[in-house]
């Protein structure tokens, strides 16, 4: 049979139109095997046209939509046929489980490891977001991923390294590497919602050196504790509100900086004084019974109309972010108002001084949801521990009632003198 022609396919419409019966248009040969087809069929108002793949296999006919013609010309039609049927048609695959098979590009790696992300909850998606974006500008959207080479990363990294941008060139290297990773596993997982495969041979990011980890190990002693906690009790400068605050409830419960930062109404249990996450960093739900002077804090903050303890100053409809709050803490450090401190130092402190308040470290790495790694935590203890999260909480909150108190006893006492 002869190749279909768009005059062909106006006639036959016009025909489905006139005799009210429905008509199939085959565009070449392939009777057998498998072909393109044309099925108008006529409605109440109109007469529509939808190309199918069509398919005999087992002795059966099976068909499958490509698309409607006019918004699909004959044009497109044969392109997405021979591309994405054809070859499946002749190896006598069936066509149920055909789809597009065109190459990820660069954007549609970035964009579907977000997509990922952003399923799993997690709430790096953003910002992953936002260096993606720029990362595929520069190695352009439409390339597919597949040819990207490693010299292009490396050669994508160094101008960010040699600006003395340490972290954000590791930032950069993990973001590709990371959604190259992602790429090639989603090539064969069958739970994988990507519209693309990417044919990806090798992770092009995967040969760059990471750059060596700065191990942390600055805490807060109970002076400098003090001295921050006073400060933000009353700045001497003006600051939005809830930044402060949150900063104290880092300091008075010793969670992750964005965990406290996004704390919502739906998470307080305000009868129970707990603060329950469903989702956090390792994945696993965790609720703590916060120290009362934790709590009076709390209580004594009124959550905006959206629900936020701590809302950004810029947009109240979001919670204040970690990035904000480290900026924040920067600038007094700067000024040298407060200890030199960053927002990771500030849980360091907590499981410090916890120590010294008599907490066991594993109590101390259950509130803070650090994953015990022994089998019996991982595989078969589901206690809550909520007893002995609360009597640890009591002892953390009288030493800290009792070293502020001490210390506020001292200045008063050289301030008489």
């Amino acid at each position: 049979m002869p190749s279909l022609t768009d005059g062909e396919i106006r006639s036959a419409l016009k025909q489905v139109e006139t005799t009210g019966k429905q008509l199939s248009l085959v565009d070449g040969e392939g009777h057998g095997t498998g072909r393109l087809v044309l099925v108008m069929k006529p409605m109440p108002t109109r007469v529509t046209a939808d190309w199918m793949a069509q398919q005999w296999r087992d002795q059966k006919r099976i068909k499958k939509k490509l698309g409607s013609y006019p918004s699909m010309s004959l044009r497109q039609a044969r392109e997405v046929f021979n591309r994405d049927f054809a070859d499946m048609i002749q190896k006598g695959r069936s066509i149920k489980i055909a789809g597009d098979t065109r190459p990820g590009t660069v954007a549609d790696l970035f964009e579907a490891y977000v997509a990922s992300l952003k399923a799993a909850g997690k709430p790096s998606w953003k910002e992953a977001e936002k260096g993606f974006n720029k990362i595929a500008d520069t190695l352009g959207r439409n390339r597919l991923a597949r040819d990207i080479e490693p010299d292009e990363i490396r050669d994508l990294i160094r101008p960010i390294y040699e600006r003395g941008k340490l972290s954000m060139a590791d930032h950069v290297r993990g973001y590709i590497r990371s959604a190259y990773s992602w790429g090639m596993k989603s090539e064969h997982d069958y739970r994988s919602t990507s519209a693309r495969r990417f044919h990806l041979n090798y992770n092009p990011a995967a040969g760059i050196p990471t750059e060596p980890k700065k191990v942390g190990t600055r805490w807060l002693d109970e002076e400098e504790f003090l001295r921050l906690y006073r400060w933000l009790e009353c700045p001497d400068a003006p600051v939005h509100p809830p930044y402060t605050r949150a900063v104290r409830i880092l300091m008075l419960t010793g969670q992750r900086v964005q965990e406290i930062a996004s704390l919502h109404v739906d998470q307080w249990d305000a009868a129970e004084r707990i603060i329950d996450w469903s989702k956090t960093k390792n994945g696993k739900p965790h609720a703590i019974p916060v120290p009362k002077i934790a709590a009076e804090l709390i209580e004594s903050i009124k959550p905006n109309k959206f629900g936020w303890f701590f809302p950004s100053a810029k947009d109240p409809s979001q919670p204040v972010s970690h990035g904000t709050l480290y900026s924040f803490m920067w600038r007094q450090r700067d000024r040298e108002v407060i200890p030199f401190v960053t927002n990771r130092d500030l849980r360091r402190t907590w499981k410090t001084l916890a120590g010294k308040a008599g907490l066991s470290k594993e109590i101390r790495d259950r509130l803070q949801n650090h994953t015990l790694q022994d089998v019996s935590s991982k595989s078969y203890d589901r206690w809550n521990y909520m007893p002995e999260k609360r009597a640890a909480m009591a002892k953390w909150d009288k030493f800290v009632r009792g070293l502020l108190a001490k210390k506020k006893n001292k200045s008063e006492m050289k301030e008489a003198a």
